[in-house]
């Protein structure tokens, strides 16, 4: 079951589902005129909020729920990986996906703000499921098959990749920091902890979920970019030869340090724009569901402020952790040794904490807290997105035992019981992926149409007028 389980991820994440998104990257930025260019305002706007505006949360708290859902283990954990299997050449490639994949968040946000819908309460619901089943409407109001065959599966895509990613692979991910430098502590008692910690927040639905997050996000994003400036001021005689060899790594068929670390040009590129793509979640849908909640007067504007999450993510925090390693590994060339020694059994996590164990002092406290505030986050901002999706499948009955069900797993992934949820998913997210990618596609001649008269026009303080229906039964 585990071999075919890992056969299927394998195939699901491979060239395919990389030239998809890498490519839907490239056609979005060319669609919305390079909208990247808007990201001085995109950020300005990130730190304004419209009371007159419909939405349950501010712009702020959008981006910082979704900052905290995508700023996880892959920010470390997946960069040492990147590195470790494709070479120094993939920091490159994963900063590179980051900077385009910025059109692909706006435009999949934006389509996800012109399709929201409220329930009952008058609370906000929004994401592809949405999306398909009101962009395509009949005249008779009707939503075609396929439509919603392509709702139903991102909604339920969407709420399994929720239990693995968010729940027991960010748990796991906090035990396993914890415990290698506190060994003492039983996993049960680390588990209870993440099961309370994160139970008070979210059963208190999305304002909870946000004002944690609007906290808690900058706090620990700035602090783990301070500390990696500290290291990088610490290796700074390192710095140049490293950034370097990032860069010639990435366009030469390369093995850095002789051969301990990658295995080339190709290696690069994969291994590169996979786990940039895993980390800054841009085309997954994931950061239009807790989007769509934004009190915002129009869709571009909300969507130029989700955008700054990729930048945050990827073109920063996870360039910032690259060049960390890199740096680390090129000033001890013990490291290489080892990898050499253990090439099967050097995993992306060891590598990242053997690096960061050698700056003196500060390196350790800057991975533990990095590993532990981001995991946590994650496991926040991942919840809000399964407690949509399982909305929209089955109703608002469905919230609390799924919570419960999401609670349940963080404590089995934190005890060691979650291998085969990380798989399956790893899975999920990329068929997410496909439904989402594939509206999104379809819907591009309109945002690019849209984005023109918002924000190439000078509009974009313009109200949308536009009513939005009240869904009933969800």
């Amino acid at each position: 079951m585990i071999e075919l389980l890992n056969t299927i991820d394998s195939f699901v994440w491979g060239p395919a589902m990389i030239a998809l998104l890498l490519g839907s990257h490239l056609f979005l930025t060319v669609k919305t005129g390079f909208i990247q260019r808007k990201l001085p305002k995109a950020i300005k706007l990130s730190f304004t909020s419209d009371a007159g505006a419909e939405g349950d949360i501010s712009h702020f708290g959008a981006l910082a729920t979704a900052l905290a859902a995508t700023i996880g283990t892959g920010s470390i954990v997946g960069v040492a990986t990147a590195i470790l299997a494709g070479g120094p050449g993939a920091v490159f490639w994963m900063w590179l996906t980051g900077v385009f994949g910025i059109a692909t968040k706006y435009s999949e946000v934006f389509a996800a703000i012109k399709y929201r819908v409220k329930d009952h309460k008058g609370e906000m619901l929004g994401g592809a499921m949405f999306i398909w089943e009101r962009a395509f409407k009949r005249r008779d109001g009707s939503t075609p098959w396929w439509a919603r065959i392509g709702a139903v599966a991102f909604a339920a895509f969407a709420a399994i990749a929720a239990i693995g990613t968010g729940s027991a692979v960010q748990a796991s991910a906090m035990t396993g920091i914890i415990v290698s430098n506190a060994p003492w502590i039983p996993v049960w008692i680390i588990g209870i902890a993440i099961v309370v910690l994160v139970s008070v927040v979210i059963f208190g639905g999305v304002e909870s979920i946000s004002k944690v997050c609007e906290k808690l996000v900058p706090f620990m994003a700035v602090a783990y970019a301070l500390g990696c400036v500290v290291i990088l001021v610490l290796n700074g005689p390192y710095l140049a030869d490293a950034v370097g060899l990032i860069f010639e790594c990435a366009f030469t068929p390369k093995a850095a340090f002789g051969g301990a670390v990658g295995s080339g040009l190709m290696m690069a590129l994969q291994f590169g724009c996979a786990r940039g793509l895993f980390s800054n979640e841009s085309g997954l849908g994931s950061a239009p569901i807790v989007a769509s909640a934004a009190a915002t007067r129009n869709p571009a504007q909300q969507a130029l402020v989700a955008m700054t999450g990729t930048f945050w993510s990827t073109v920063v925090i996870c360039a910032l952790t690259g060049v960390v390693l890199v740096s680390t590994l090129v000033a001890h060339p013990d490291i290489q040794a080892e990898i050499l020694a253990n090439p099967t059994l050097f995993t992306g996590a060891q590598l990242a904490s053997t690096a960061f164990a050698k700056i003196p002092f500060v390196g350790t406290p800057i991975l533990v807290f990095g590993m532990v505030a981001f995991s946590y986050t994650t496991i926040l901002g991942w919840s809000y997105y399964g407690n949509r999706c399982i909305t929209y499948l089955f109703g608002m009955k469905a919230i609390v035992p799924y919570e419960i069900l999401y609670v349940a797993v963080a404590f089995l992934g934190a005890i060691g019981v979650g291998d085969v949820v990380w798989t399956v998913s790893d899975i999920g997210n990329a068929l997410m992926a496909i439904p989402n990618i594939i509206v999104v596609l379809l819907l591009s001649g309109l945002v690019a149409r849209e984005t023109r008269h918002y924000v190439y026009e000078g509009n974009l303080d313009e109200v949308d007028e536009t009513p939005i229906p009240v869904v009933a039964g969800k």
